[in-house]
């Protein structure tokens, strides 16, 4: 370990991120929002010299190589800004290694080389990524389109040895003939609800819709190339219609599009797997870029395509490439064998307990009581769970993707739906519609929920496929079902997080139910909490009962009212 190479990737767009490797192993990965406290924050010159360089854990020795990633934003024209940023706020070796890498291929590195597989059929499907003529990679199509189309889905045949591109789909910058799944997506948000980072609200709405009711048709879908016919195009414009909760729109008009664009979503998008199939007649799928957290459809490529078994990794959309450049520099650049495997997403630095006792200290109207060991720990939360209250848990290492995992999460009692209710309203502030999420024994998943047989369990562990919940549980577990009888889960396997464990073993033995309600610890639009402080501050600011900070348990001495 102390001779492996120092390796950092950095994601220069969309979701800006850094990650830091060293050989296989991952120091820490974040995104630039945890630390600015601004969502979905692009990044920018200046992220090192103010942000990664001084908030962030180092080591000793200084960084072999660097690879970046940019994508078609306008970013990349600052470089010679940003390499005199690296040179003067990062400490690299004399004969530093240095790349950059186009877009869709830093999605390969971050999905594939960390993925279970030896071989594999990977998937890149999102908005839109490098211009043709920045490609870094070999594609037969380069040569046959203008350099200033960009991107929009590549597949690919990958092994431990090499990758292969196989196919792209381009778009030649017509805004009158937006193509791909990824812009239609993005394209069905604004509809509904403009601004960043919304596309998980048009589908926790769309089961409240009816499909058919606009009468829209089917994206158009050809040999892996997507297509918006002519009526999905005008409807999208109708921007009074459809936006909802302003004057004019109804939730009915809303949910229907939102049902009628998930729908020709998945439709589409099983289409083009199945043809990556029959491409590639490989077993295994990877599947990453943005439309990788669309967590319906992801169940659907599990069980409606001939792949055996889909990876998709915890950070798919594009802070994740942060880490794919990482392991394109180990792996290319060092010739090392990339062993990382994405087994779990605790990958942000690791608090200190200085911090934490820090953002504990003088708080008058908190109550701290230290209690060492986690049966402790675990044995008074699950108490205040079973009694009705609402607990953030903050522990170790962040995850390093949109998804709460446990160590940066809002637990709560799953059993009644008032208590989804009151946490969208309450606590989230947010729509009444968004569903909330279970964590789950991963012994117990297959008897509450319906998982396909074949599938490995390590697939569920990341919350990133909705399974159903299944029906004659599903009364019991009301406040994590949505309204299509689904739920977004994440097991907890016997090697994983042994505070969850403890918690949801605990939470079966008090109630005969192995389930907790999960969702992500943070604020109305602010990203996850990262830092004590930030924590602290969350849960003083929300109707929260209690804080578990490890070896901490936090109370309030005026308690906020309990669920209805």
């Amino acid at each position: 370990m102390i001779d492996a190479p120092v390796v950092l990737g950095i994601n220069r767009t969309q979701d800006g991120s850094a990650c830091l490797m060293q050989g296989s192993h991952v120091l820490w990965a974040i995104q630039k929002e945890r630390l600015t406290r601004r969502k979905h924050h692009w990044g920018k010159v200046g992220d090192f010299r103010d942000l990664y360089g001084p908030r962030l854990p180092w080591p000793e020795r200084p960084v072999d190589v660097v690879v970046e990633c940019f994508s078609s934003d306008l970013e990349a024209g600052n470089l010679a800004l940003y390499e005199d940023e690296l040179t003067a706020s990062v400490r690299l070796a004399p004969d530093c290694r240095r790349a950059r890498i186009s877009h869709h291929m830093a999605h390969v590195y971050s999905v594939f080389h960390p993925s279970p597989f030896r071989a594999a059929a990977v998937m890149i499907v999102d908005g839109q990524g490098s211009p043709v003529s920045e490609l870094t990679e070999h594609w037969g199509g380069a040569a046959y389109v203008p350099g200033d189309w960009r991107e929009v889905s590549s597949f690919y045949r990958a092994d431990r040895e090499r990758v292969l591109c196989i196919g792209k789909q381009v778009w030649n910058r017509d805004d009158a003939r937006l193509v791909g799944l990824g812009m239609f997506y993005f394209l069905l948000t604004q509809a509904i609800f403009p601004g960043e980072g919304n596309e998980g609200k048009v589908m926790g709405l769309a089961p409240h819709g009816n499909p058919h009711m606009l009468g829209l048709p089917p994206l158009d879908v050809e040999a892996g190339q997507v297509s918006i016919p002519a009526p999905w195009r005008e409807v999208l414009r109708e921007r009074e219609r459809f936006r909802y909760g302003q004057a004019g729109s109804t939730f009915s008009d809303c949910a229907n599009l939102a049902a009628a664009g998930q729908c020709a979503f998945e439709d589409a998008l099983l289409d083009v797997a199945r043809w990556l199939h029959r491409q590639t007649g490989l077993p295994h799928l990877c599947f990453a870029g943005g439309t990788g957290l669309n967590c319906s459809v992801n169940e659907r490529l599990l069980r409606e395509t001939p792949f055996e078994d889909v990876f998709i990794p915890p950070a798919p959309s594009d802070a994740g490439t942060a880490l794919g450049c990482a392991m394109y520099g180990l792996t290319e650049l060092c010739h090392e064998s990339g062993a990382f495997r994405w087994t779990h997403d605790y990958l942000g630095p690791q608090p200190s307990r200085q911090d934490i006792e820090a953002a504990l200290r003088d708080r008058d109207d908190l109550k701290v009581d230290f209690l060492p060991g986690l049966d402790a720990l675990s044995s008074n939360l699950l108490d205040l769970l079973r009694n009705n209250r609402v607990a953030a848990l903050y522990q170790g290492a962040s995850e390093f993707g949109p998804r709460a995992l446990g160590h940066r999460s809002i637990l709560a009692d799953p059993r009644r739906a008032a208590m989804r209710e009151w946490i969208n309203a309450r606590v989230k502030q947010r729509e009444w519609f968004r569903p909330l999420a279970p964590m789950v024994l991963e012994e117990r998943a297959l008897d509450w929920f319906d998982l396909p047989g074949a599938t490995a369990f390590t697939q569920f562990a990341f919350m990133q496929f909705a399974a159903p919940v299944r029906p004659h549980m599903a009364a019991q577990v009301a406040a994590i079902t949505h309204v299509d009888g689904t739920a977004r889960l994440q097991t907890v396997g016997p090697d994983d997080d042994p505070l969850l464990r403890r918690l949801l073993g605990g939470f079966e033995a008090r109630t005969g139910v192995p389930v907790l309600l999960n969702t992500s610890f943070n604020g109305k639009d602010e990203p996850i909490v990262e830092t004590p402080a930030d924590a602290v501050a969350a849960f003083r600011n929300m109707p929260l009962h209690a804080l578990a900070i490890p070896p901490f348990l936090v109370t309030k001495r005026s308690e906020p009212e309990l669920p209805g």
